[in-house]
């Protein structure tokens, strides 16, 4: 068998990863060869703290039972059907379970898809195509907001505020105008904008930024009052990160759009989904020239919507939303006593179980890097440290974590 590290740089390209240092010889990569809880294990039988959730899709903690047993069954039943022209029952319940969370007649339709950039892709296309169906073919623009990140793909490219990831591509994909806050779509024609996308309550990629409390709402009441929809990206925020299932409940918010990727199946395999509602729905209908010719070969994938009911079932099981307020307030408050006592740390901010914490200038992939020496994985934005456990975390890891980053300040100072 080959040693992996040598095929890794032989043969590997990583995600958003200056390879030169990735492929250095003096640079030993960290395999990960099981996972178990909210702990990660690496080639050498050391453990850590995952403490971004493996890219914020964890939700229940690694290798839970119900999932894999889910998944072990519907491996050996039904592995994958194309779902153009067929259908499948798990895809039937899980689109059902997922409206469920929403008020009836409100969000009806539901489009899966296989990851967080495809579930906006294919928000924005059935916004945009819908216009051009129902006699509204000068809405062709979208709005974004800055430092906003909403995926890779193209169309989702175009709406990404971060210049060192898309500003090669401005060019390309929809027409975006970009704004800051409320206070900017004063300025915006909104007689040409199809739709707006959001992050809701906190952007992710911009440093773990949350909105001004409300900000959402009103939002929603703008969109409304301008016949524009509202894509709300939950890709980051869905599925309990924040407190309530969707973070878009947290202000009685129902958008046009959800977007739903990530966490779907508990982090375990990937599959999107994308809701809407029957009014959009509707400007698809009439004629085969207005079908939304848009899909994936594992569209529906059966195994992945074994994952997700299975996944689902667990917040139930578990009493997830009973527990979240007290593992809220315990990292809340162990991460604000951390704030007291590091000069190095110059912002904390926060969101349920989300949070970005701020160092000085310079110091964030230093103290990623040394928090593997203390146990802890995660990764940093800048100079802002991500920590978003598993919602399966309990106190004592919490803790953890916190004196992870502790002891590596310690030593940085």
């Amino acid at each position: 068998m080959p040693d992996p590290v040598t095929a890794d740089k032989a043969h590997c390209w990583h995600p958003f990863t200056p390879q030169d240092a990735w492929c250095d010889p003096k640079h030993d990569p960290l395999m990960i060869v099981r996972a178990e809880g909210v702990w990660l294990f690496d080639s050498d039988g050391k453990r850590y703290l995952d403490g971004n959730s493996s890219i914020w899709t964890n939700i229940h903690g690694h290798c839970r039972p119900e999932i894999a047993e889910a998944i072990a069954k519907q491996a050996a039943t039904l592995d994958h059907s194309s779902y153009l022209g067929l259908g499948h029952p798990l895809a039937s319940e899980l689109a059902e379970k997922l409206v469920s969370y929403f008020p009836e007649k409100t969000l009806e339709r539901v489009f899966f898809s296989d990851n967080g950039s495809t579930a906006v892709e294919v928000a924005l296309k059935m916004s945009f195509q819908s216009r051009m169906q129902t006699g509204q073919g000068d809405r062709t623009r979208f709005i974004a907001f800055d430092n906003a990140y909403h995926g890779d793909t193209l169309g989702a490219a175009s709406l990404g505020g971060v210049n060192r990831f898309f500003s090669r591509f401005r060019k390309l994909g929809f027409e975006t105008e970009f704004v800051s806050s409320m206070n900017d779509l004063g300025s915006v024609d909104p007689s040409t904008v199809t739709a707006v996308v959001i992050e809701p309550l906190i952007q992710g990629v911009n440093q773990m930024r949350p909105w001004p409390e409300g900000m959402l709402a009103e939002l929603r009441q703008w969109t409304e009052k301008h016949g524009i929809h509202l894509i709300l990206d939950e890709v980051m925020t869905g599925f309990g990160r924040t407190g309530t299932m969707f973070a878009c409940q947290r202000e009685n918010v129902i958008p046009d759009f959800l977007c739903l990727a990530k966490g779907l199946t508990g982090g375990t395999l990937p599959l999107a989904a994308t809701l809407t509602t029957g009014a959009v729905y509707d400007a698809f209908l009439g004629s085969p020239e207005n079908a939304f010719y848009y899909g994936h070969s594992y569209t529906a994938n059966p195994i992945g919507c074994a994952a997700a009911l299975a996944s689902l079932g667990i917040f139930e099981a578990d009493q997830v939303f009973g527990r979240l307020p007290s593992k809220i307030d315990h990292l809340q408050s162990a991460l604000r006593r951390l704030w007291a006592e590091d000069p190095n740390i110059t912002d904390i901010r926060l969101c349920g179980l989300v949070a970005g914490i701020e160092y000085r200038e310079g110091l964030g992939l230093g103290i990623v890097e040394s928090a593997r020496s203390h146990g802890l994985i995660t990764r940093n934005i800048l100079d802002t440290v991500v920590l978003m456990p598993p919602l399966s975390i309990i106190p004592e890891e919490i803790d953890f974590a916190i004196n992870a980053l502790r002891q590596t300040s310690i030593g940085i100072q």
